[in-house]
């Protein structure tokens, strides 16, 4: 699965894995315990797949920000909880992106990538590699 079915929804903790979409908005299911709410079309809902953290240069996907962690702790979970101290979340995301911009990129929103990395990992979703989760473009050329 990739990060193209996973939604963060505002005010409620955790991720979510989309089952489907109803008339009023969509039914979703919590990475977390499983449980499946209803989320309406009022609802702030953001999609992994389109979030991206800003750095000095660009705006770098956060699969590929997920890719990095990964290859950093090597597949594991990360070093870091996101429920340690700030500077200390900080030091660990500037180790995985060190030229992310400090002023746009605040502690919350590392507390997040730490949090959802480690719940995407606990569920079996690793795969961030976006040339295998997309299907490749045929061009047939002779």
């Amino acid at each position: 699965m990739g990060l193209d079915k996973i939604l963060s929804v505002a005010g409620k903790p955790g991720l979510y894995k989309l089952i489907t979409q109803t008339r009023s908005g969509f039914v979703a299911e919590s990475l977390l315990d499983g449980k499946r709410v209803s989320v309406g079309l009022r609802s702030n809902v953001s999609v992994l797949s389109e979030i991206a953290i800003y750095t000095l240069e660009e705006e770098l996907p956060l699969r590929d920000v997920f890719l990095k962690i990964q290859v950093k702790e090597k597949g594991n979970k990360t070093s870091v909880s996101h429920k340690d101290e700030k500077i200390k979340m900080e030091e660990y995301f500037f180790e995985i992106l060190p030229n992310y911009d400090e002023d746009k990129v605040y502690a919350s929103d590392i507390k997040k990538i730490i949090q959802w990395y480690n719940i995407l990992l606990e569920n079996g979703i690793t795969d961030f590699d976006e040339k295998k989760s997309e299907p490749e473009a045929v061009s047939e050329e002779e």
